[in-house]
């Protein structure tokens, strides 16, 4: 980095000098000092930024916990005892089981779409709070459930509980991270719900033992204990200091970041990031007024049209292509597979000649194996990077699939005679969780949040979201006739949507690694005309000049003030 020059004042540069903005895509240590490195030494030396993050990431462990207790407790003899009508014997029982399920990613797609603008209203984590109330009644009304009609409201409540969080922690964190370790922060949410599904596993293996109710009631009732702690705790942590400056606040966005970055506010790195911050918040603040000049005003109506009108923004020119990789990442993600290898599993276990307690020991192994690389992402996701991730990872898994393909065509009818081939399948399933874990599970979680400008992040992070839920959706319903039909063919089938993620990577997604929020108009090459160029300069100039004016200002006050008083005669 250039020497500082010598008319710098409290270490910000002059107006002329643009190296207090990034006008650049490359990583933001290229140009600027940085918080610190990069990985898990990064991670423990911006250990409060870790610790919140770390804390709102306790949304995903509700979210994978849900998902890990219904996958169990749907076969419980003490949940069906209660629940006949989605008991095996029942007529019409594979639709009212699906109804139940379908009932969660309903509810999610609901309550994501909806945390948009509750975010934007009243903030990240306050959004965090109503997404914890709407979650608990729901669990309330599951764990008191007393009929069909009642848990599927109760299901559908949490669902939009669910959804809502698993929209807004991604945001929270994107928010409140350093740009070096964002990658490794935003993994904390795929970790947390792999974490909350495997938790949730061995909690419903062990109460499958209780002769009761309670074998199935305990476990939706202790989901509350994460989501309480979580909506007490947000309250004590700080506000996203981009949500601050969205809302002309600042002065409190300043303190804000110095807290998080546990650096005093005068620190350089604090006022340049400050200074992208309030740059980027002023130049799509007015980029709205030139798109919507007749919607500027204070009416209620004006601010609902906005809003309204905010949304089909993401749509449009300078936010289409953020909004094409957050719906496109997110598609993918459902589509590689992952849910027809779970599906898929137990059979494959039973058929293999593993006794009941034996395939959901295995079944609790896959998610384990999917912990593990979830956890090695933590590191290599800021080390080398989302592309190099996605890519690998949609290599990988194509192959694991067409590997299982072969050996479910050639071998479904007779896997008892042939233990080896039975075994290798095993060995690329627990592979392909493996890989899944460490690319395609946590890197669509992180982007989304990251890739949006401040103006429409929060919207552009709802879609991506509500893409997850929609394919989640879809995926449930085409899995089980896929599998049970076409046997290999399924298998074929995500193998070839692996192969269409690679090329959809390899052409479509930008790198991120490394780059502030404020830099992606740069990745995305959205500023593309001298005169928004010319625009953002002058934005700049005028924060610059600004603060110089009122620095200029607090010292003639304090030189006054520390004036010696006349000694009387």
């Amino acid at each position: 980095m250039d020497s500082e020059p010598e008319n710098a004042k409290d270490g910000i540069h002059s107006a002329d000098d643009r190296d207090v903005f990034v006008h650049h895509a490359e990583a933001v240590w290229d140009q600027r000092d940085p918080y610190g490195p990069t990985g898990f030494r990064g991670v423990f030396i911006s250990s409060y930024a870790t610790l919140c993050a770390a804390f709102a990431a306790l949304g995903g462990m509700v979210f994978g916990y849900d998902q890990g207790v219904v996958s169990v407790v749907l076969v419980m003899p003490q949940f069906l005892s209660r629940f006949t009508r989605v008991s095996e014997t029942a007529s019409g029982a594979g639709f009212w089981k699906g109804l139940l399920t379908a009932m969660i990613e309903l509810g999610a797609l609901i309550g994501a779409l909806n945390q948009g603008w509750i975010a934007d209203k009243i903030s990240r984590k306050y959004s965090i709070v109503v997404a914890v109330i709407v979650f608990t009644v729901g669990s309330i009304l599951q764990t008191a459930s007393v009929d069909y009609a009642m848990l599927t409201v109760g299901r559908l409540i949490g669902g939009a509980g669910i959804g809502m969080l698993s929209m807004v922690a991604p945001l929270y964190i994107s928010e409140i991270s350093p740009p070096e370790i964002r990658g490794a922060l935003l993994v904390l949410e795929e970790f947390s719900i792999v974490a909350g599904i495997c938790i949730a596993y061995w909690i419903t293996y062990g109460t499958r033992y209780m002769g009761t109710e309670w074998a199935w009631r305990l476990p939706f009732l202790l989901q509350m204990i994460p989501s309480t702690v979580l909506g007490f705790g947000i309250l004590f942590l700080p506000f996203s200091p981009r949500w601050l400056a969205s809302k002309g606040r600042d002065h409190e966005a300043l303190q804000s970041l110095g807290k998080l970055r546990r650096l005093p506010v005068t620190d350089q790195r604090v006022q340049q990031e400050w200074f992208d911050i309030r740059a980027e918040v002023t130049f799509h603040r007015q980029t709205s007024a030139i798109k919507h000049p007749n919607l500027q005003g204070k009416s209620t109506a004006n601010s609902i049209k906005l809003e309204l009108v905010s949304w089909s923004d993401c749509f449009r020119k300078g936010c289409w292509r953020r909004t094409h990789i957050g719906i496109g990442i997110m598609f993918f993600q459902q589509f590689v597979g992952i849910n027809a290898l779970i599906y898929y599993s137990p059979t494959l276990f039973e058929t293999m000649g593993l006794n009941y307690s034996m395939q959901l020991i295995m079944s609790g192994v896959l998610n384990v194996t999917q912990l593990v690389g979830v956890s090695t992402s933590i590191w290599t996701i800021d080390r080398f990077g989302r592309r190099p991730l996605l890519l690998w990872g949609s290599f990988f898994m194509t192959v694991s699939h067409l590997v299982i393909a072969v050996f479910v065509g050639k071998y479904n009818k007779h896997w008892t005679d042939h233990r080896g081939p039975g075994w290798a399948s095993v060995a690329f399933l627990l592979f392909y969780m493996l890989s899944f874990g460490s690319t395609w599970g946590p890197v669509p979680w992180a982007m989304p949040s990251e890739i949006f400008p401040s103006s429409l992040r929060a919207k552009g992070v709802a879609l991506a979201t509500c893409s997850n839920w929609l394919n989640n959706f879809i995926i449930g319903l085409i899995t089980p006739p896929l599998v049970q039909n076409t046997g290999f063919g399924a298998y074929t089938f995500f193998a070839i949507f692996g192969l269409l993620s690679f090329v959809w990577t390899f052409f479509f997604v930008p790198e991120t690694r490394g780059r502030t929020l404020e830099q992606m108009d740069h990745v995305f090459k959205d500023i593309n005309s001298e005169e928004e160029e010319a625009r953002r300069h002058a934005i700049e100039a005028d924060i610059i000049a600004s603060h110089h004016r009122t620095a200029d200002q607090e010292g003639k006050i304090t030189a006054y003030e520390s004036k010696p008083e006349a000694t009387p005669v």
